[in-house]
């Protein structure tokens, strides 16, 4: 699937997980801030796994340098849809996430959250058209605003960010299932597992029924699980 797919696909599960976290894992219930910053943070991690690829969404984030980390990633995951497309990674990632907010702190949180941001504006498009230094300068520039934004509403260690995480890279891995390249769900085992319901990435499906179904079904569930209805009482 595409950058644009994946993160909608991202803000779409973690605004339908939100109201279902288990206590245990995010502390308390969500709050209308939590699930929007949650829901924002998870398209960006929606393209974590695609770091394994030279020209993904990250790839073009910071040109050469970003197209050399991901060429590393990439050679040592062997390569495109490999390890970073797999349940060893959901773990993996939820799993740095909450031991960098654990033991790093506030530097982390904000560090990361900047990130994701970046990652969210460029594969949702929010930036100038074209191949310039716009298209990296103003989502980065963006993002850093929006970290600096969040810093007031964000713990030192909020417990939801890798559950964000987590969803964000599975909601990766449900997408490229559809695909019919598939993915190795239990890498390092060989096997490709597929549901091929897009035959070509940037289809018709994908791009005209997919995407605009789930964009509209973010928004109405972001809705109802931000500013759930208070039901009068009788």
């Amino acid at each position: 699937m595409m950058g644009h797919s994946h993160a909608v696909s991202g803000a779409l599960l973690f605004a339908a997980a939100s109201p279902h976290l288990p206590p245990v894992l995010v502390g308390r219930p969500l709050g209308p801030a939590d699930v929007l910053m949650g829901t924002i943070l998870c398209a960006g991690a929606a393209l974590l796994p695609d770091l394994d690829h030279h020209d993904s969404t990250f790839a073009h984030w910071l040109g050469p340098v970003s197209r050399a980390l991901c060429r590393l990633v990439g050679w040592i995951s062997g390569g495109h849809r490999r390890a970073t497309h797999s349940l060893l990674f959901v773990v993996l990632a939820g799993g740095g996430t909450w031991t960098g907010i654990s033991c790093l702190g506030r530097g982390f949180t904000l560090g990361l959250t900047f990130c994701l941001l970046t990652l969210a504006v460029r594969a949702l498009h929010l930036h100038p058209p074209g191949s310039g230094p716009a298209t990296w300068v103003y989502p980065t520039g963006l993002a850093a605003l929006g970290a600096a934004g969040l810093d007031s509403w964000l713990p030192n260690t909020p417990q939801w960010l890798p559950c964000a995480v987590a969803l964000g890279v599975s909601a990766h891995l449900l997408g490229d299932l559809l695909t019919r390249r598939g993915i190795p769900l239990f890498w390092p085992l060989g096997r490709h597992y597929e549901i091929a319901l897009i035959k070509r990435t940037g289809n018709r499906v994908e791009t005209r029924f997919l995407v605009p179904l789930m964009t509209v079904a973010t928004f109405v569930v972001l809705w109802f699980a931000a500013f759930p209805t208070i039901t009068p009482a009788t």
